[in-house]
């Protein structure tokens, strides 16, 4: 047995409603019947390239390494550097340890300039640590307990070297936290109370 369609189509025109003056969608003719695209002949255009300017170049400063160091990696960092240091002033300076204190200064600053934000508190904890590694190889002594009573006697006469880097990585790590917290009240503030 056929059946017969009843109900009405769903897309035509409807003749309840007005036509409205906006245009046809696309694909779509005025009575609802797919159009098909006619080409035009001659040359197609394409769309003009946008140049844009070249980027400033970034000022020298932002062209310095600044690399964030977590608090591990600051520690490692400030190990390993003040090893070779004091094997080079072993080899080159005859185990100076006036030498040793003087290199070990920048090594602090660097190691607390570079230090991420949330880690700022361990660089003045891992200053002392580094010295203390650093001075392996300056030590004066043979065999493992000569070498003990070395780098006792090392951090003893050289204990001005160590406080004044130790203190001057936490001066730094105090300024920098200082400014974060100033920068998070300001952005704090600038935000709308809800």
């Amino acid at each position: 047995m056929e059946r017969y369609r009843t109900r009405p189509a769903q897309y035509g025109p409807r003749r309840d409603r007005p036509r409205s003056s906006l245009p046809p969608q696309a694909g779509r003719g005025a009575d609802g019947g797919a159009v098909r695209a006619v080409r035009q002949p001659g040359p197609q255009r394409r769309p003009a390239a946008v140049r844009r300017p070249a980027p400033a170049p970034a000022p020298a400063a932002a062209r310095m390494p600044n690399p964030r160091l977590t608090g591990l990696g600051s520690g490692l960092f400030c190990a390993l550097v003040m090893f070779l240091i004091g094997g080079l002033c072993a080899v080159l300076f005859g185990a100076s340890l006036t030498a040793y204190g003087v290199l070990f200064l920048p090594v602090c600053v660097l190691t607390a300039v570079w230090v991420r934000r949330g880690d700022l508190m361990t660089a003045p904890v891992v200053v002392p640590i580094a010295f203390a590694v650093g001075l392996l190889p300056v030590a004066d002594g043979d065999g493992t307990g000569g070498k003990v009573m070395g780098l006792v006697t090392a951090l003893a006469t050289q204990a001005g070297w160590l406080y004044g880097g130790t203190l001057v990585a936490g001066l730094i790590v105090i300024v920098r936290r200082i400014r974060l917290v100033h920068r998070r009240r300001a952005a704090a503030g600038t935000r709308p109370q809800v």
